[in-house]
């Protein structure tokens, strides 16, 4: 490495947020960057490791290459940075935003809590190089004249699309809704990551050869058959949307939404899109002078707290059915793995009450209307403790339990009786392929993402749209030339 002794002497620093009376008055990104000499002094943090666990099985799913690019930024070689980290990850200023950075988790350095700033210095590599101009299209140079279509422009669909038209396939990408993006776009607040950079992104892809067919439902509007009889290959990229169930009594009350509802509808409001989507319909959501319940402590949860806020809610409550954790992992017993150990979101930092422990029991009303959420108190096999209901007061209750595969209607209906589907033990329906090939039980038919392994990280679909990309290579040609 450039700097070997610059984890002694450089202390950890990341980029520092707007103070939270400020960014909650809007739902721009608030993370203040760092100076490039910030970010090559981080970079110099990088300890150069016998065995760098933050890029490998434990760390980052895609691999990035992460101790090299590091030594590149230190040596001021922004353009081999970028390269290098593009040989891994097509999305780096996706990743390097809203990913939770379990390559930090495996750091070396987290052993004394001080981890290499990863997730700072790839957002600044990939800012850095849309700012000097080395992000351009880099179309085939021949064309191998096979034909794909990627149904849903996801993270998963976005990846498998570019790696495809790098290698000179013809490729359509099939959208549901108005705009690319899937979730990234209209699921992640735009305080977390503002849209201009799908567009981007989807620009640079056009100028590859790829080709976007919005507003149209596969499986609704276009059966999937003929996709799959039209071209040479399909890839079904649908992602895991049917809210999980929550069994709460009261969830009809005027007030009671699933998270997704509210976090889809505010994004369109944002992109001035009709705020009614094709997969999300609703009436207008608004927090404004409300008191708010979240139910479910996961990064969806936190994004309506987040948005509640910017929308002028009175008062906020989180509620977690999970004990609450210790502030500080055992390192030597979990590292280097994702540890369970309190964290705190930027959205809850800006002034959430959270309760742990708590189970929601009662969505309360009046003249069909949410008025109260009734809770108590659970023990560790999440049962309730008699005695320890309460009530807290809620005009808006939003359920963020997770998700519990791909719509049911749509392609999975289409295709009931011929495409293979699988359950795990909590019930999440997924379509049955592996992570090696990625076919499905159907001829042609490919899938990838949150759609074949359940909810996951941006990361994890990425990894896995280039992995099906790959495949889909190797069986239209005979061998592929693109990386796993």
């Amino acid at each position: 490495m450039g700097k070997v002794t610059g984890f002694l002497e450089i202390d950890r620093q990341v980029g520092k947020y707007q103070p939270a009376s400020d960014r909650i008055r809007h739902f721009r990104e608030f993370t203040i960057p760092m100076s490039d000499g910030e970010v090559k002094k981080q970079a110099a943090r990088c300890m150069d490791c016998g065995i760098p666990f933050c890029h490998g099985p434990t760390g980052c799913p895609i691999h990035n290459q992460i101790p090299d690019w590091n030594d590149l930024v230190y040596n001021d070689n922004w353009d081999e940075a970028i390269r290098n980290l593009h040989s891994t990850n097509n999305f780096p200023e996706f990743t390097g935003r809203i990913c939770p950075a379990p390559c930090e988790e495996a750091c070396t350095l987290n052993l004394e809590d001080v981890p290499v700033s990863i997730k700072t210095i790839e957002q600044a590599i990939a800012d850095k190089a849309y700012e000097k101009g080395f992000i351009i299209p880099q179309p085939a140079v021949s064309k191998t004249g096979r034909t794909v279509a990627v149904i849903g422009s996801g993270p998963a669909g976005l990846a498998a699309a570019q790696q495809l038209g790098r290698a000179g396939h013809e490729v359509h990408v099939y959208e549901r809704e108005s705009r690319p993006g899937g979730l990234l776009r209209y699921g992640i607040p735009d305080f977390k990551m503002e849209k201009h950079f799908i567009d981007r992104r989807v620009t640079q892809m056009e100028g590859e050869g790829v080709t976007f067919f919005c507003g149209v439902n596969v499986g609704i509007d276009k059966p999937i058959q003929e996709l799959i009889d039209t071209y040479d290959a399909v890839l079904y990229c649908g992602g895991a949307e049917t809210p999980r169930p929550a069994g709460i009594p009261g969830g009809e009350f005027e007030g009671v939404h699933d998270a997704m509802h509210y976090l889809v509808q505010q994004n369109r409001r944002i992109g001035r899109e009709n705020i009614e989507s094709v997969a999300w319909p609703s009436d207008p959501i608004i927090a404004s002078g409300k008191h708010v319940v979240v139910v479910g402590g996961g990064d969806t949860a936190s994004d309506c707290v987040g948005t509640a806020f910017r929308q002028g809610a009175v008062k906020v409550t989180q509620l977690d059915i999970r004990p609450q954790p210790p502030e500080k992992e055992d390192k030597l017993s979990v590292w280097p793995y994702w540890a369970t150990k309190m964290r705190t979101s930027s959205s809850q930092a800006e002034g959430a009450d959270r309760e742990f422990q708590v189970a929601t029991l009662e969505f309360i009303g009046e003249n069909g209307t949410l008025t109260h959420v009734k809770c108590c108190e659970v023990d560790e096999a999440r049962k309730p403790i008699a005695g320890t209901d309460f009530f807290i007061k809620a005009d808006l209750a939003f359920i963020a339990i997770g998700f519990s595969g791909p719509f049911e209607d749509g392609i999975v209906k289409e295709l009931a009786g011929s495409l293979d589907m699988r359950a795990d033990r909590r019930g999440n329906r997924s379509v049955a392929a592996d992570d090696k090939n990625y076919r499905t039980s159907i001829d042609k038919l490919y899938t990838a993402g949150d759609v074949r392994r359940g909810q996951s990280l941006v990361v994890w679909a990425i990894r896995e749209g280039r992995q099906a990309a790959q495949s889909i290579d190797a069986a239209l040609m005979g061998a592929s030339v693109l990386p796993r």
